[in-house]
């Protein structure tokens, strides 16, 4: 098979040739018609210590075509067009073909280009489990509540958005730009309001009650601080980023309020016991998509995987202005 990978944390991507591997056990093995990408793709690379004989393939999202299957598998058969995330810990999307468990994998959606498809997974799964698995948020107990999403531009938040609003939560989005703030305000944002500003002067001009829920995207250490501020009693904090600064969480307890993580990738890294999660999860979303109801987040396809593409494409990611999602299609 083909694929792009990186000798080092400072390389251009490389094409390079290897054996096409094989499924075995609940593995499905993809021929990426497209993928998408993600900050943790240049997160992994620069993480490149030393220089590597085989390159290290990235990239965890993409869509593609089943074309064999492992012999404990049950949820897919050849043909069946799908769509992932993968497993940060096994070889990525850069390549012409991809193994990855069919725990982790959804059947695609079917009114979607490649393209839109390999958009979705990743920020799918972070979103979904951000808001119902971490957050514990509901319809029946939590519509008409506020929520908080630092950082609403980006792949991550323009699922959240959507998704909150599936929830009836009311959404305070935060965005920078006068772009970025149009395209919160496109996914159905109730408020935009600038984190590049005093957060908490900006929302409670709003006028409207401290929000219940806040999700972090972007940059917890500058935001820590107006985050327990703001967040409502017995409120919940969810962040994707992690901190590189000490904080005093007792500023939460007078509140009874609480602070977890979301790591989308926990599941399949530790082979959880509720791993399939990933794998129902992302058939709602492509029903969601399909039915009209969640928009695809793709707003680039800059063509097929080159080393020039991807080094464009990473740049874009690294710049932190990027709008939704960006997308390759295959190596030709």
């Amino acid at each position: 098979m083909k694929a792009f990978g990186f000798n080092s944390n400072d390389s251009e991507a490389v094409l390079f040739e290897q054996a096409t591997p094989q499924p075995s056990g609940k593995d499905l093995l993809v021929k990426i018609d497209a993928i998408a990408v993600n900050p943790v793709d240049t997160k992994v690379k620069a993480g490149i210590s030393e220089p590597l004989s085989t390159p290290k393939i990235v990239g965890w999202d993409a869509s593609g075509t089943v074309i064999a299957i492992g012999d404990k598998v049950e949820l897919f058969k050849v043909g069946d067009k799908v769509f992932s995330a993968g497993d940060v810990t096994r070889p990525g999307c850069y390549a012409s073909h991809q193994l990855v468990d069919e725990r982790v994998v959804g059947h695609a959606p079917t009114s979607l280009t490649a393209e839109e498809s390999a958009a979705m997974p990743l920020t799918s799964i972070t979103a979904w489990e951000a808001l119902y698995s971490r957050l514990k948020i509901t319809a029946d107990q939590d519509a008409g509540k506020n929520i908080l999403i630092i950082g609403a531009a980006g792949g991550v938040g323009s699922i959240a958005i959507q998704l909150a609003k599936i929830t009836k939560l009311n959404v305070i989005a935060t965005a920078s730009r006068a772009e970025s703030e149009q395209w919160c305000q496109k996914l159905g944002a109730d408020y935009v309001i600038n984190h590049h500003s005093d957060l908490i002067v900006q929302y409670r001009t709003l006028g409207i009650k401290d929000p219940d829920y806040i999700l972090c995207l972007n940059d917890i250490d500058r935001h820590f601080s107006a985050m327990t501020e703001l967040i409502a009693p017995q409120g919940m904090i969810c962040s994707i980023v992690g901190c590189q600064e000490k904080h005093d969480l007792d500023r939460l307890k007078s509140k009874s309020a609480g602070l977890v993580w979301e790591f989308m990738f926990t599941r399949p890294m530790f082979k959880t016991d509720d791993m399939i999660a990933q794998h129902h999860l992302l058939n709602d979303i492509a029903q969601l998509l399909d039915d009209g109801i969640l928009i695809s987040t793709l707003t680039n396809t800059i063509g097929p995987m080159t080393s020039a593409t991807i080094s464009d494409a990473h740049q874009q990611l690294l710049s932190g202005t990027t709008l939704g999602k960006l997308a390759l299609t295959a190596i030709e």
